[in-house]
């Protein structure tokens, strides 16, 4: 587990525009086993694809997407591991993947952004990429 003192600045990148976090798995459970509407959830990590490109594109697209998740959320790994364990069993059939990107439709899972989709990409084509999705399930 990460100390809070380290991670606080990485929480807050996603928070301070919204985000909600999910810190227990009956947060994640109770959200997403009835919520009707879109949610993206944000599997935020203390690593250098989540900085550089993960965070800044997904705040990207939600800042500039005119169409936009109704609910904006994320687990953090390495720290909430309940909430992250119990948003991972939502992402089935992928693997454990973080950073990570999922954005859930009537509580079903509807498009995935693995960790490997992350790795080598930067923040514009990540953000792109998920102004796309958003287009299409928002």
């Amino acid at each position: 587990m990460y100390p809070e003192e380290l991670v606080a600045p990485m929480r807050q990148d996603l928070t301070s525009i919204g985000f909600n976090e999910f810190r227990t798995a009956d947060d994640v459970e109770n959200h997403l086993s009835d919520h009707k509407g879109t949610t993206l959830l944000v599997v935020n990590s203390v690593c250098g694809c989540a900085a550089g490109a993960a965070r800044p594109g997904v705040k990207w697209a939600v800042q500039n997407s005119e169409k936009k998740p109704d609910v904006l959320s994320t687990v953090f790994a390495g720290v909430d591991k309940e909430a992250v364990d119990k948003a991972r069993g939502y992402t089935l059939p992928y693997p454990p993947s973080s950073p990570s990107i999922a954005l859930f439709k009537d509580g079903e899972l509807v498009h995935f952004i693995e960790r490997h989709h992350i790795e080598g990409r930067n923040a514009e084509m990540i953000g792109n990429h998920l102004v796309e999705v958003f287009n299409e399930f928002c």
